[in-house]
């Protein structure tokens, strides 16, 4: 099934660039957040290809309606896409958006590819087989998150979401931690990929997100041996309320423990 999701994520990832590349109208949802032709022109290739795929699994989108929890919470496994991740990156030209497909069982990420248009790449996680790949060129190879170093970290932060937090956690790092500190803004969900890579060791994420903000790359993650958790150090449960907004949480590349308490220490009252 990879090699099918590979190929479904770059049809979608042709469907944006054409509209990328071209003079593109932009519009705004209820929430006022974007959208353009290019997510409704990923949202409807994905979705016609997973049908192909396997009628049977229901598919939940960032650009469809969605359904009454009296339907979904019967779901054990579901497709949960967002077809144009970063649609603000898109709209600035600045080549920060991907393409997130995943798919739920039983309430987690068990499968994951997120592509990147822009750099004709796409990450996979196959998190049963903790199997984490990126596909760039034509080849693929594996991909793993990098051991905690006690004496440096690297924080990778959103570049329209940013949060005095992320200030807090560095400055606790240096002062109480003796850690030296690198920050880096990035869009989109390419922040945790990034970190399944193993170029960067925490993302903290405070405010609402919603679930196919998040499920493809944390798939991506959890096969690299990352983790992602909400701020009490718990797992991330998907589909489990009426509501599919996330709370606040982080994702890290290693000894997710450590995180927990630097971030309960950092931030005693988060809000």
């Amino acid at each position: 099934m990879i090699e099918e999701l590979v190929r479904i994520a770059e049809i979608a990832a042709e469907e944006i660039l054409d509209i990328y590349h071209s003079n593109f109208e932009v519009k705004s949802k209820s929430d006022e957040s974007p959208v353009t032709r290019a997510d409704l022109a990923a949202h409807r290739a994905i979705v016609q290809e997973l049908r192909q795929l396997d009628p049977s699994i229901p598919i939940l989108s960032e650009e469809s309606t969605l359904p009454e929890f009296s339907i979904r919470k019967s779901w054990q496994r579901y497709w949960l896409i967002d077809p144009l991740d970063g649609t603000r990156n898109f709209v600035e030209r600045n080549d920060e958006f991907t393409v997130n497909i995943a798919l739920i069982q039983d309430g987690v990420p068990v499968l994951g590819v997120v592509g990147v248009p822009t750099l004709e790449c796409v990450y996979i996680g196959d998190v049963a087989s903790r199997k984490a790949m990126k596909r760039a060129s034509g080849t693929m190879h594996s991909i793993g998150t990098r051991k905690r170093r006690r004496s440096r970290a690297t924080l990778v932060e959103s570049r329209h979401n940013t949060t005095p937090a992320n200030e807090v956690i560095a400055d606790y790092l240096v002062a109480k931690q003796q850690v030296s500190v690198d920050r880096t803004q990035m869009g989109s969900s390419l922040k945790i990929c990034v970190i399944a890579e193993g170029q960067a060791d925490l993302y903290l994420r405070m405010g609402l997100t919603s679930e196919w903000d998040i499920a493809a790359a944390s798939a991506v993650l959890l096969a690299a041996n990352g983790d992602l958790r909400m701020l009490g150090g718990y797992p991330k449960k998907y589909n489990e309320q009426e509501s599919v907004l996330n709370s606040s949480f982080f994702a890290c590349g290693d000894d997710p423990n450590y995180w927990t308490r630097v971030i309960a220490d950092a931030l005693p009252n988060p809000g």
